[in-house]
Parts: structure tokens; sequence; C-alpha cells
């Protein structure tokens, strides 16, 4: 009996120094937490006693930690976009809201029939720049969401860029340029959404007619299993083009600042190609600019390549 009662009087003291030190581990732990927590560091929880349960603990609330840190840091960048944009928005609507009061003003003033229409004419185009920007901007947020996504079918590239390089025909008309095309003569197909793929012609053909000087060449072909089309402009001062930020929001050559855009056109088309599994490039050479974006091509269908042989020997 006294064997008994000394093994259970043992066991019942290593029992209270177990739990003593698991105590002293808690205590310990929820002190590193207050101080992580009001220092805003980095450091991280360790078990200073060799038990299973304590390490992964530690490795939990470690985790949890990093998650912490990792959205705040989501939040911070989230933020500084947030600043950026109005930033952004604020010079670009300023600029052809300043313009319009200004025309407004004249308009009032004039007395003459012809100065009139001018200055209306001048007011509804300045209102028609607002429009595009919200749009654009619009259209910009909502590809910010991950989950959005464009529904994918069987589309005409062809025909689709060729109704809407020919939409822009008064714009080309206005600056009296004639675009050179060489646009393949058959159909090329691609998976992708009709309503996108025309954004992103306009938004690139819209690029050139800002930032190109007079001459544009457009051209659409097939290559290595995929439908391709490039825009090519020549620009005034091609050093002040940073190729590896054409694409970034918000992004305009200095020499442009003062025309109505909103820089955001080529990112949304980047957005657009990329969500159709398509990629999109641009380089600069000499004096020459030039955007090109390329597309998986689709499998043709059965008898496709036949009526494609027969169209072009017509």
């Amino acid at each position: 009996m006294v064997i008994w009662a000394s093994l259970a009087t043992a066991a019942a003291v290593g029992l209270l120094i177990v739990l003593a030190v698991y105590r002293r581990q808690v205590v310990l732990t929820c002190r590193r937490l207050a101080f992580i927590q009001a220092q805003k560091t980095n450091q991280r929880l360790t078990a200073d006693l060799p038990f299973r349960e304590l390490g992964t603990l530690a490795d939990s609330v470690n985790e949890l930690l990093d998650r912490f840190d990792e959205a705040q840091q989501t939040t911070r960048h989230s933020e500084a976009v947030l600043k950026e944009t109005i930033t952004n928005l604020s010079h670009d609507i300023r600029t052809p809201l300043t313009s319009l009061d200004g025309y407004f003003q004249l308009l009032v003033q004039s007395d003459s029939e012809e100065e009139r229409r001018h200055y209306l004419e001048v007011i509804q185009n300045r209102l028609q720049s607002l429009k595009d920007m919200l749009e654009e901007l619009f259209t910009y947020t909502k590809l910010q969401d991950a989950e959005y996504t464009l529904e994918l079918t069987r589309l005409d590239f062809t025909q689709c860029a060729c109704d809407t390089a020919f939409s822009f025909y008064d714009a080309f008309a206005a600056r009296a340029i004639t675009p050179r095309a060489d646009f393949a003569e058959e159909r090329l197909f691609i998976d992708g959404n009709e309503q996108a793929v025309r954004r992103i012609v306009q938004n690139i053909l819209k690029n050139a007619l800002t930032h190109g000087k007079s001459q544009i060449s457009l051209a659409l072909f097939s290559t290595h299993g995929e439908v391709c089309f490039c825009c090519e402009n020549d620009v005034e001062h091609p050093e002040e083009i940073d190729v590896e930020q054409v694409f970034s929001r918000f992004y305009k050559a200095d020499s442009a600042r003062t025309r109505v855009s909103s820089g955001l056109g080529l990112s949304i088309a980047k957005e657009l190609a990329e969500r159709m599994h398509g990629v999109i490039a641009a380089s600069l050479e000499g004096d020459r600019f030039s955007v090109e974006v390329r597309f998986p091509e689709a499998e043709p269908v059965p008898g496709e390549g036949e009526r494609n042989r027969l169209n072009k020997s017509r």
C-alpha cells in the first residue's frame, strides 16, 4: 500500500508540475501575442517545451498571423491603387471640364451663328470624350474582379476585326490618315467574346490615333496556330514612350498629357486579351510603335477549310 501511495503521490506531483509548465507556456504565449499585436512586428511564436501539441498550436497561430499580414498588405495596396485612381481621374477629368466651361462661356457670349455652331460641336466632342473615359473606367473596374468572366464562343475574328476597323473610317478621315491594311483573305476563327474582341481592336486603334503622327498600318494573319492582329503607327516623340509601361493603368506619354485620354485603353485591351487566353505586346523601333495581339486559332469545323477555299477562289 505504501508503494502505491508513493506512486500516486509522485504521479500527482508530476501532473501538477506538467500543468504548471503548460500554464507558464500559455501565459508566455499570450504575452508574446500581445507584444506582436502592439509592436506590429514580424516576430513569430515558438514553443519552448518539446510537446507536439504546443508546436502545432504555435504553427497554427503563426499561419494566422501570416495570413493577417498578407491581408493587411493587400488592403494597403488596394488603398494605394484607389488613391492613384482618384488622383489620375481628377487630373484627366478636370482638363475637359475646364475646356467645356470655357467653350460654354464663349457660346453664351457669341453673336455669330457660325461661331456658336463651332462651339457647340466642340462641346459635344468634349462630352463624348468624357463619356468614353467613364466607360473605360467602368470596364477597367469590372476587370479587376477576379470572378468576372467572359463567355467564349467560336468567333470569326477576321469579320470582327474588319468591321471594327471600318467603323473608324470617319476618325481616320478627320486626321487625313489612310491606313494601310494587310488582312488575310481567309476567315480566321478563335474562341473568344465578340464584344471583348471589338473593344480590344477599338482601344488599339484609338491609341494609334491618339499617339500616332501620320501613318498607320494594320495587319491580320495566321501563324503557328495563332491569329494575330497588329497595328503600327509612327510617333513624333519616341523617346517619351516606355514600352515596358504602355499596358500599365493610367500610363500616358508626356506629349499626350494635354489630350483627352484616360490612359486605360491598352491596359483594358491586355486584361481582355488574357481572359480569352491571348497575349498582347508592344514594341518600338525608331519612330515606329506597334501593338500586336495573338489568340490561339480555333479548331476548324468539318468542311470549313473547303468553304474558305471556295470563297477565296471566287
